[in-house]
């Protein structure tokens, strides 16, 4: 993401619309390296654009959930969650009242929607062209169609989607 106020400010307001982060281990380190030390209210260290402080302090208000085999431990308002029971685990936070949970990376949503246990994603598109990087659902065993519920243009070009899947018919 190229960062700026509207894309921060958008990631805050997305934050605050789950009652828990769901991430990867390579996703919830590199979450928790970036953000965790940044998350001291009004200490906002040399370099750090204001804008962001909010986000900063949502992410590390927010309680995680981190699927891995092979993490020990996570401390950063975090469970650890083993990927055989990622399944079991999703089901059961998905039915309990409140907002709903928020997933991130490439791998786990993949995974997640292998489940049917997506019930909304959103695509941030950047305008730049990177040329490499991971293929977002790649290896999903059977097409999932989308249906768009809404579309945020940015200044600096980039653009959200927000789309809901579309039920199969029986």
């Amino acid at each position: 993401m190229i960062p700026d106020a509207d894309l921060h400010r958008h990631a805050t307001e997305t934050l605050a619309r789950a009652d828990a982060l769901i991430f990867g281990r390579i996703v919830y380190e590199m979450m928790e390296a970036a953000w965790r030390p940044l998350a001291q209210p009004g200490a906002r260290p040399a370099g750090m654009a204001e804008w962001m402080e909010p986000f900063a302090l949502a992410i590390n208000a927010a309680k995680k959930y981190v699927v891995s085999n092979t993490l020990t431990q996570a401390d950063w308002n975090a469970d650890i969650v083993c990927g055989d029971l990622l399944e079991q685990t999703v089901r059961h936070l998905r039915q309990q009242p409140g907002k709903g949970l928020y997933v991130a990376g490439v791998t786990l949503p993949t995974a997640l929607a292998a489940m049917g246990l997506i019930d909304e994603y959103e695509f941030m598109v950047q305008p730049r062209l990177a040329g490499h990087g991971p293929t977002l659902f790649a290896g999903l065993s059977k097409p999932i169609d989308l249906r768009l519920v809404s579309r945020t243009e940015f200044a600096s070009g980039a653009v959200a989607l927000r789309y809901e899947p579309v039920a199969s018919p029986a």
